[in-house]
């Protein structure tokens, strides 16, 4: 693992109990270089995510990490926040009291191009909240994309939705951005929720979390157990999803997630489908592949990884 150079990655996000997960894991995990963290409104607003991705960072520290504060609202009509889910804060349920670091003076798409174009070798763009962000960082500043190797964001569906009968919540938060990086001609993979539900916190992997005996394997025990609460209450699941570490451990490591390279259309206008992700899996439209669309996951050696990453941060 030592021998192979980290891949540069930043991560655009908005914490929420499974991004906190996710900034874990690209701390924790040797093999990526987190170049900065920018946040985005979603799960909560735009000021809440802000200050939950500094405290996530600062248990893990990483304060040495730049973060900056992104767009404050969809592209299109109105933000809708998914507090019945994560709470009042985005990240209820643990004691996150600790001092953090500042935020960056420039907005989030500025950060991401000055990074990007600063890196010296393509840069890896992990996206784990709507793609408000990435779609305007594309769209103002097209110089960036012979930089950027890879967008992977969590997002989609090849199946059903879980905001709107077909539609999840980060594309149906921002259709139009994730229709843009879609169709932006970078490569992309897509991270749905078909993948992301075989990935379960059970009460196990809840209890593995608080056995380590750090503050910091309590607080994702208790992430975890607020967010079992919330899932099993709005969604009746027995054991919560978590859904953006996945994101980061495809960067990890592809070999834990299977993908099929096939076209991926966002619906903009339907009545009752808008922010549905069609996913032509079986070249049915004729369509040029866009995207590589998660299909299968190892749902234990994604654990392994995620637990790993967390008791190394642990140790720091």
């Amino acid at each position: 693992m030592g021998d192979v150079a980290a891949v540069p990655v930043i991560i655009d996000c908005d914490p929420g109990h499974d991004d906190a997960l996710a900034l874990l894991l690209a701390v924790g995990d040797p093999r990526l270089r987190l170049l900065g963290v920018t946040t985005v409104a979603g799960n909560q607003t735009l000021a809440k995510t802000t200050s939950n991705a500094l405290k996530i960072l600062a248990l893990a520290g990483a304060v040495d990490v730049p973060v900056a504060a992104g767009c404050d609202r969809p592209l299109v009509g109105e933000l809708t926040v998914a507090g019945d889910i994560h709470g009042e804060s985005g990240l209820d349920g643990p004691d996150l009291e600790v001092p953090v670091g500042g935020v960056a003076d420039v907005h989030g798409v500025e950060l991401m191009r000055r990074l990007i174009l600063g890196c010296g070798e393509p840069v890896t763009l992990i996206a784990t909240g709507p793609l408000t962000n990435v779609a305007l960082l594309l769209r103002r500043h097209p110089e960036v994309a012979p930089y950027v190797r890879r967008v992977v964001f969590m997002g989609g569906s090849t199946d059903r939705g879980n905001t709107t009968p077909y539609g999840e919540f980060n594309i149906v938060t921002d259709p139009e951005a994730a229709d843009i990086v879609l169709r932006s001609g970078l490569p992309v993979t897509m991270i749905g929720l078909n993948v992301t539900h075989q990935a379960l916190a059970t009460t196990q992997i809840i209890e593995e979390f608080r056995g380590m005996g750090t503050r910091l394997g309590v607080i994702c025990a208790d992430l975890m157990t607020f967010f079992a609460s919330t899932y099993r209450r709005v969604f009746g699941f027995e054991h919560p999803p978590v859904h953006d570490p996945i994101a980061v451990a495809c960067v990890i490591d592809p070999s834990i997630i299977a993908t099929v390279a096939v076209p991926v259309t966002v619906e903009l206008v339907g009545a009752y489908t808008r922010g549905a992700t069609v996913v032509d899996l079986h070249g049915r439209s004729g369509a040029v592949a866009n995207a590589d669309v998660a299909v299968g996951i190892e749902v234990e050696a994604f654990w392994r990884l995620l637990m790993a990453a967390v008791r190394r941060v642990s140790e720091v």
